[in-house]
Formats: C-alpha cells, structure tokens, sequence
C-alpha cells in the first residue's frame, strides 16, 4: 500500500459531500483550496554551539471567516501535506459547533524529546517570529493553540513574543489559546478536547434508535472502551468515561498496548505511564506489544485519540468495535470509513467529536476580547438569589436544608462551570444537527458526510451573502 496522503483523504470526504449539495462548481473549488500556506526555514543554536536548520509551516485553509484557527504541533514528521489537511479539518470542524473562525494549522518538524527547554523556547520564539512577520499571527488573523507536542508552556512564549512585537496593544492575549490561566487562559481548556469527546460519545449512546441495531443498549454504563493514546486527549476522554460508567479494557500507547476485561483504572495507568515511561506491565493487565494490535481488539466503542491513518483497507476488515468515536484528527482514512459504514458499524467523525478543544478556546478568544473572567459579575449574584430562593422554600415547608446540601444548591456558575456548560451544549446541540442532516438525505449517507454536508452549506452561505458567487 502507498504513502496515505492525509490532505487527500479530507478531500476525498469532501467530494462524497459536495455531491449532496447544490452549489456552483467554483464556489465549492474554492472552499476546498487551501487558502494561503507559509514554509519557512529558519536557524537554531543549539546548547552546544552548533546550528541547525529548523523547518516549519502554517496553512490558512479558509478565511471565510476571521480569525483563522488551529494548533501548533511538534512532531518529526510533520510536513506540508498533513498541515494542509488539519487546517482544512479545521474549517470545516469549526462550521460543524458553530464557532466563526476559519480554520489554520501550524507545524515544526523536530522531535522535542531531542531539544533542552530552552532551545525549544528559541524555537517558538522564532517560529512566532516568522509568523509575525508575513502576518500569520494576530488575535483578527490567525490564532494558534496546542496541538500534539506541545502545551500551555509554547502558548505561552507565542504570546509573549507577540506582545513584545506589538506594545501596547490591548487585544493581545488573544493571539493564541490555550495559555496558563495566569496569562489569560480559560479554566477547563486543558481537558476540554477530551472533555468534548466525552459529551459527544455520551450523547451518542442516548439514541436507542441508532444503537439497538448495533446490539447496544443505551447509556455509557458497562460500554467496553478502548483508548489508543494516553496523551492529553485520551487520558481526559477515558477519564471522563470511565466517571460515566464505562469500562476503558484496553488502553494502547506508541510503545505497546495493555488490556485488561475487568477494566483498567485511568488514574493508575497514567500514573504507571508517568512513571515508567510506558503501560506495559501495569499491574493486572496483559500485555500487548504490538500496540496496532489493540485497535482489533473486540469491544463496544474504539476511540483512536492519537494520529491520523491508524484505520486503513490494510486493517479495517479487522476492526470489530460497534462504535469508532474518532477523537483523533483523520484517524480514520475515506476508504476504510466506508468500509466501516457498509458493515454497519457507528463512526462518530472527527470534524464533530474532537471540536471541544477549539470550542473552549473560542471562549478563552472571548474572554481575552473582553477582559473580564466568565462568572466574575454574575456568580454571587445567583448564589445570593439561590440562597433567598431556599430559604424561602424552608420557611414555607418548615424543614431546614442541611448546610452543606443549601451551600451546594446555591452555587453561583464559576468560570470552568460556565466553559463546561457551554461545551455541553455545543457538543449536543451540534451533534443532533448533523444526525437530522443525515437523517433528511436520501441513499443513506453516514454522520461524517452529514457533517461536511452542514459545513459546506454554512461557508458557501458566506460567501454567497457577500454576493462573490451568483
């Protein structure tokens, strides 16, 4: 089997949905092109004094709308065609939970492990640099967030970098997401791609209409999980799971994979992975060392969260989950996603379940614009109108509330329950608007070409109300 072209398989997704849609042929070229893409090289000292020569790239797929958004990954294997294809992920994930950016994504091909904290940060440093420069960075134009390889820490040197290229500009914490909260981040974005995953499956599991064919019942409760990837994304996905009811039997890492039917506790098996560098040999658990291995494992749901093309022809026939909750960025290739469908397995596509992360830093993008925490003018504001409310029901009833029931009952919205309850109803309300898409089409279409279906619609509107197309 050849080299999977990941921009390719996007594309492929995109056509199987632009042939349910009526829109001119032009306008649909050109919300499929890639928009603008930057290819820089740029030189790092290292610690010891030698230079290397460090590469890296950011495609803005479609400014339909602006700011263009997306993460910044390291990796030694990122390249421009696997930019190119998150960018446009991000396009169309972000018309799918109705946040107004376009989508981007950026990349710097270096192995982290292989530099000291302090080259990584020239690194960044440099990279925002670059980015400043032929302005592919601004909270109007395109604002990065973290993406595999990096974290809190390289948001935080983007923005400082950009602040000090731009003195005494009021907006400028909002040029990236997904910062410590000492600099404008917001509570909740760490764990909220996980987070999402989580409200998506769950909402998933409630239609008895979709999974009685399945053999399931309805709920999370007792559901056989297994998890590829234990990085952010998968811990807080199991996390949340396993908190829900289900039973996370397998969890499969880049180094091996560990199984274990009476279930794995996710506390302990990340706390194993801390500590040893792997999940092999936890204790209780079999091992497996070919960690591809645990995607065939027979099980309810199967949620890839680490990277793309980990289900391909080359191994679908083997698949046996009923649901495959893709938590990962194109884990699942075009041809082996209908393969997926035509044996009548679930796929919860990508575009629509890994949108938490880019939910939640729409909220942090806002409440940099705004400069004021969520909850800080409204949270004793309902704790003092709860407080009234209860002590009114306890004068009329004649029975006292116990103080730490009335103090629980009575809890005004902090800024992580307000980002949480917004990231619940995006992932709800988004989830049963792409289920009716489906629904409406004729010839039995799946969830994903339903969701590229509904992006199209909402970025061809764009563009037609601007009169560009007739």
């Amino acid at each position: 089997m050849g080299k999977i072209e990941f921009f390719q398989q996007v594309n492929q997704n995109f056509d199987r949905a632009a042939k349910h849609v009526r829109h001119p042929e032009g306008l649909l070229r050109q919300i499929k092109a890639c928009n603008a893409t930057y290819r820089m090289a740029f030189p790092l000292k290292r610690d010891d004094g030698s230079i290397e020569v460090i590469f890296a790239w950011r495609a803005e797929h479609s400014q339909h709308k602006l700011p263009t958004k997306g993460g910044v990954r390291f990796a030694d294997n990122v390249n421009e065609d696997e930019i190119k294809a998150l960018a446009a992920l991000m396009t169309y994930k972000c018309a799918v939970v109705n946040v107004p950016f376009g989508g981007a994504k950026g990349g710097i091909q270096i192995d982290r492990h292989k530099y000291s904290d302090s080259e990584l940060e020239r690194i960044t440093r440099r990279y925002t640099y670059e980015l400043v420069k032929k302005n592919f960075l601004g909270p109007g134009i395109d604002v990065p967030a973290p993406d595999y390889g990096t974290s809190a820490r390289e948001m935080a040197w983007m923005a400082d970098t950009y602040i000090q290229l731009h003195p005494g500009q009021l907006d400028a914490p909002a040029c990236v997401t997904g910062k410590p909260t000492s600099l404008g981040g917001v509570r909740g974005r760490k764990e909220a791609t996980g987070h999402g995953v989580f409200f998506g499956i769950r909402e998933a599991c409630r239609i008895a209409e979709d999974l009685h064919p399945l053999g399931l019942s309805t709920g999370l409760e007792g559901k056989r999980i297994v998890i590829q990837g234990l990085g952010n994304v998968g811990y807080h996905a199991a996390r949340f799971l396993e908190q829900g009811g289900a039973k996370i039997i397998a969890i499969a890492e880049h180094n091996g994979a560990i199984t274990c039917e009476q279930g794995l506790d996710i506390e302990k098996v990340k706390q194993h992975h801390l500590e040893h560098g792997t999940v092999l040999d936890f204790p209780g658990a079999t091992n497996i060392p070919d960690t591809a291995d645990a995607l065939e494992l027979e099980c309810d749901i199967l949620v890839p969260a680490a990277l793309e093309n980990q289900i391909t022809l080359s191994n679908v026939d083997r698949i046996r989950a009923k649901i495959v909750a893709e938590a990962a960025n194109g884990p699942t290739t075009a041809d082996a996603s209908e393969e997926l469908e035509k044996r009548g397995v679930l796929v919860i596509p990508d575009i629509y379940l890994n949108a938490g992360g880019v939910t939640v830093s729409y909220f942090e993008w806002l409440k940099n614009l705004s400069h004021v925490r969520f909850g800080r003018l409204s949270k004793r504001f309902e704790e003092n109108t709860n407080t009234t409310i209860l002590r009114e029901v306890e004068r009329m009833t004649g029975k006292q509330i116990p103080g730490e029931m009335l103090t629980r009952l009575a809890h005004g919205a902090d800024e992580e329950d307000l980002v949480n309850s917004g990231l619940e109803e995006t992932m709800i309300s988004s989830y049963h608007e792409i289920r009716e898409i489906k629904k409406k089409q004729d010839g039995g279409i799946d969830l994903r070409t339903a969701g590229f279906i509904g992006s199209i619609d909402k970025i061809a509107r764009c563009y037609l109300d601007l009169g560009i197309f007739p």
